[in-house]
């Protein structure tokens, strides 16, 4: 049970905090060359996918939100695939006198997979960005995403998704911390070497790279990037292009958001083996531990508990008592939510969630669910795939 406790100690301890202390070191004492200086006469030509699914409410104003970023207009071409939608999404953009829009009317819904593939087919441009249909990008967003294509080594750009409040939420400062360590690891690994995985609401790739991806693939922004990374080039992230988005108000909402992610997680070992095979992947250590690692660390908190509690010592016994406490506020804010207005007990209650959601994710992944379909988890006009 000693051996159990520690391993499974050093286990989390590594995924949350060896890993990142692992990239600050190496970011200390060795850093990648990033992005020349913009040079106006090498802009290069422009294709903006979105894939879209009932969003006649976002999409006018998301087409015309690429139309004023400060980027040559004639480079740009913005592509919308619409898939299988059954609302007035397809109308609603045929109404729009837009220079360079390209509409796809896909008559069947079959995933956001589908609709990427078809709208890279279509795509005119040396550079593919991807983004979704209910985000807004800062004006220099496209021209940030395109410098750092002056590098010839980098094959994928990711910006920065940047959360505003809208309202009173329940969980928007856990989520806030939650990015802020999130894009802390993205820019070590961009610095030291290629990003695990992009930001889906804004990320670029040479056109030239793209392998279409699989029927059902829930996480583009992973695959995508990993499979330029596996061709030799690196993906970097650039805090400067930023897309802004509104986080979720509630725990019910990221929920739903976490499980699909994570499941696109485990659906990776289906649809993507090579990128757990070390040989294949130059970047397998970095995948492993920032991606799948997350994974298990719901698994090693189970086996946890019981090592503490069997194991003789001071030190475990503290350790088991300590263990206790936290599953007993989470339990306490998961029985009366008026507790949660507690930051201590709300923080404790979104941690176990968030684990929990793992488990959830792997339960739907070997239940053969891990499919791409849309369903609206956000107000009226702010959709996202679920």
């Amino acid at each position: 049970m000693e051996i159990l406790f520690w391993s499974s100690l050093f286990f989390i301890g590594f995924t949350y905090f060896g890993y990142p202390l692992w990239l600050a070191l190496r970011k200390r004492f060795y850093a990648t060359s990033g992005a020349e200086k913009e040079n106006i006469d090498r802009l290069p030509n422009i294709s903006v996918v979105i894939a879209a699914f009932n969003e006649e409410d976002s999409i006018v104003n998301r087409v015309r939100d690429i139309g004023r970023q400060n980027y040559p207009q004639e480079k740009i071409q913005i592509i919308v695939v619409s898939d299988g939608s059954t609302d007035r999404t397809v109308d609603e953009l045929h109404q729009l006198k837009f220079p360079n829009l390209d509409i796809i009317a896909l008559p069947d819904n079959k995933g956001k997979a589908v609709a990427l593939n078809a709208g890279v087919a279509t795509a005119t441009g040396e550079l593919i960005v991807f983004t979704d249909a209910r985000q807004t990008f800062q004006p220099d967003a496209i021209r940030q995403l395109s410098n750092d294509f002056l590098n010839p080594d980098i094959g994928c750009v990711s910006g920065e998704l940047v959360f505003l409040q809208d309202g009173k939420g329940d969980i928007q400062q856990e989520m806030g911390a939650y990015w802020k360590y999130e894009k802390w690891i993205r820019k070590a690994e961009s610095a030291t070497g290629s990003v695990i995985g992009a930001t889906g609401a804004i990320y670029a790739i040479r056109k030239n790279l793209y392998r279409p991806l699989p029927l059902g693939t829930l996480l583009d922004d992973v695959l995508t990037p990993m499979n330029i990374v596996m061709q030799g080039y690196r993906c970097v992230f650039n805090s400067h292009a930023v897309a802004y988005d509104v986080v979720s108000k509630n725990i019910t909402q990221e929920w739903k958001r976490k499980v699909r992610t994570l499941a696109g997680n485990w659906q990776l070992l289906n649809i993507a083996p090579s990128l757990f095979i070390p040989w294949d992947n130059p970047v397998w250590g970095r995948f492993l531990a920032h991606k799948m690692f997350r994974l298990l660390v719901p698994f090693a908190l189970v086996a946890l508990l019981p090592a503490s509690i069997l194991s003789q010592g001071v030190v475990y016994s503290i350790a088991g008592l300590l263990q206790i406490l936290i599953y007993t506020v989470g339990l306490a804010g998961w029985l009366w939510p008026a507790t949660r207005g507690n930051r201590f007990v709300n923080l404790v209650y979104f941690f176990i969630v968030m684990n929990v959601a793992v488990v959830a994710s792997f339960w739907r992944w070997i239940r053969g669910q891990c499919h791409s379909t849309w369903h609206a988890t956000y107000p009226k006009g702010q959709k996202t795939l679920q």
